[in-house]
């Protein structure tokens, strides 16, 4: 009685081992026939669902219709053989291993999936998981702290229980298959003829095949990608070597632009949709038009153009490092690569010729920037030495009018023996694209301090972040933003000697840009003095800061030499 009471069933062992417990299960089924019945079923198509849900992916992000789930894997036919044919032990070890293979797979699936979203491309085994942490960082800087801790435990927990459950539903599906081997054989010649015969005639349902390969097709895909990586490794460190310009004399690098102060800006996220989309263009190009108008009253000119960047939705730097080596750095091992090599970025030419200073402006590094060397700066301002002392927008550190005032009291400012060349950052059109901040007067700025009531009043990044709509609105807002800050500047402390270069540094995320867009951004040269346009005359590039529609496309790897043979370098080559 004292057993039934604490809820024991009647009979059964009082132990605790694993006997003891499988003989308590065993009686809890004959004494609750019906409730062991239905968890029997229960479990059973859970575990057939979970591997079968797992050999569909992938599937598209955006526009996944239900349909897309009526399919036959011939993964599951496979599957159902090997299981079938093995004895009890063997079966549960494959099946255990195998589950956790297939889970193995859905993860990496999974992230392929989110990297095709995002950044246009498919996760790289060998080189991605790096981005993972950068991922979590700007979800914290977006979110907060809190969110992003108990996000990142969330995500862990799910991966442990698809482990732990994938291994769990293979073992069952095997246990199921081996109560009746002889039915469970035939089950499966007749579900593989059907496979078979369907794929070889095309059949269809719902539009689509009926049968399909996937988890196989994502297993060679990753397989391939894997294989192709590193051979890459090693043919693009002989390309890196070989570089065009590597043995120009320093008297041979950049004559015709000797005595000008010149400014590379790469505006974060600027791509051809935010001058074209029907959405984010209207705002955008209003901005362009009246930017260039006060610059022309002003007594600029601009010509611009277009760039395919070698990265889509994020990884600024590839698209940094690429315009600025001439060299397409595509992935994370390329960059290594390049990082670590001699071969003549864009800013180190100028270093090379002894005739100007050199200064990066880095707002959105906050930590050490090895990178310094390679891209031959002899000064770099990161986040935490422009004086800033308002809030942070979202993943920017600054507003951009701010981080160029700073440049402007830092550097571009001060009595100079040199001209100046400068490579700046700016990060206020970063995602997620709220808050974003807006302009006040320049004499305004302080340390900063004004920016925290706009911080308050702006939209919160989580209202934004998964919202289509809104976030292509405030995007388009922040390319408005940061170019009239970039533009304001120029007309505010910009001379007779100074050269302007603004691009973007890639297109934004899939989301806001469209699963088909391309990864086009715009380049423009603005300056006073006529001669330094007339140089790029010949590259036909559209008057003013919008490029128009049909103007020249390049990739972004060929700016590098086209600059350096516009303002009159002699190639002298190196590395073959």
């Amino acid at each position: 009685m004292a057993g039934e009471a604490a809820g024991e069933t009647p009979g059964a062992p009082r132990g605790r081992g694993a006997g003891a417990r499988l003989a308590r299960l065993r009686a809890w089924r004959e004494r609750y026939p019906r409730a062991a019945r239905a968890v029997w079923w229960a479990t059973t198509v859970l575990s057939v669902v979970l591997v079968y849900l797992a050999l569909l992916l992938p599937v598209p992000l955006t526009g996944f219709e239900p349909r897309m789930l009526l399919r036959l894997p011939g993964e599951a036919v496979v599957i159902a053989a090997v299981l079938t044919a093995l004895p009890r032990r063997p079966r549960v070890v494959v099946a255990a291993l195998g589950g956790a293979g297939l889970a193995a797979l859905t993860v990496v699936t999974l992230l392929d999936m989110g990297f095709g979203s995002y950044l246009g491309r498919g996760f790289n085994l060998v080189l991605d998981w790096e981005l993972l942490d950068d991922a979590r960082s700007y979800l914290a800087d977006s979110l907060g702290g809190t969110t992003t801790a108990l996000l990142t435990a969330g995500v862990l927990v799910l991966v442990v229980a698809l482990f732990a459950g994938m291994a769990a539903a293979m073992v069952r599906i095997g246990t199921v298959l081996g109560r009746d081997a002889q039915q469970s054989t035939r089950a499966t010649l007749v579900a593989g003829t059907v496979w078979i015969t369907c794929s070889v005639l095309t059949v269809q349902l719902a539009g689509q095949p009926l049968t399909v390969h996937r988890a196989a097709g994502a297993l060679n895909a990753q397989t391939d990608r894997v294989r192709d990586t590193l051979r890459d490794e090693a043919a693009f460190g002989k390309e890196a070597r070989a570089d065009r310009f590597g043995n120009t004399p320093a008297a041979q690098l950049l004559p015709d632009l000797r005595g000008k102060d010149v400014v590379f800006t790469f505006i974060e996220s600027y791509g051809r949709s935010a001058i074209e989309d029907p959405v984010m263009a209207p705002g955008v190009d209003r901005t362009l038009a009246s930017s260039t108008a006060a610059l022309e009253k002003a007594g600029y000119r601009a010509k611009s153009g277009w760039l395919t960047s070698a990265t889509y939705g994020g990884s600024s730097w590839l698209g940094h490092s690429t315009t600025l080596s001439g060299l397409w750095i595509d992935n994370q091992q390329r960059y290594r690569t390049v990082m670590a090599s001699d071969h003549l970025s864009l800013t180190k030419a100028f270093r090379k010729t002894g005739a100007w200073d050199t200064v990066g402006v880095m707002p959105g590094v906050q930590k050490g920037w090895p990178e310094q060397k390679y891209y031959g700066l002899d000064k770099v301002y990161n986040a935490f030495q422009l004086g800033y002392q308002g809030p942070k927008f979202s993943w920017s550190t600054m507003p951009d009018q701010y981080a160029l005032e700073a440049y402007q009291r830092l550097v571009h400012g001060k009595q100079r023996d040199k001209p100046l060349m400068s490579e700046i950052i700016l990060t206020s059109s970063h995602q997620p694209w709220a808050p974003i901040p807006k302009m006040v007067g320049w004499d305004q700025l302080g340390d900063g301090s004004v920016f925290g009531p706009i911080e308050k009043a702006g939209r919160r990044a989580g209202d934004v972040i998964a919202d289509t709509t809104a976030s292509r609105e405030e995007y388009g807002k922040s390319i408005q933003y940061s170019v009239t800050a970039l533009t304001q500047w120029l007309e505010r402390y910009g001379t007779d000697d100074t050269v302007l270069v603004f691009l973007g540094d890639h297109q934004p995320i899939s989301r806001v840009s469209g699963i088909h867009a391309s990864r086009d951004v715009p380049v423009s040269i603005v300056a006073k003095d006529p001669k330094v346009l007339d140089r790029i005359a010949g590259w036909g590039w559209t008057d003013g800061l919008r490029p128009a529609h049909g103007a020249p496309v390049w990739k972004m790897s060929a700016f590098r030499d086209r600059f350096l043979l516009a303002y009159g370098s002699t190639p002298h080559p190196s590395g073959g």
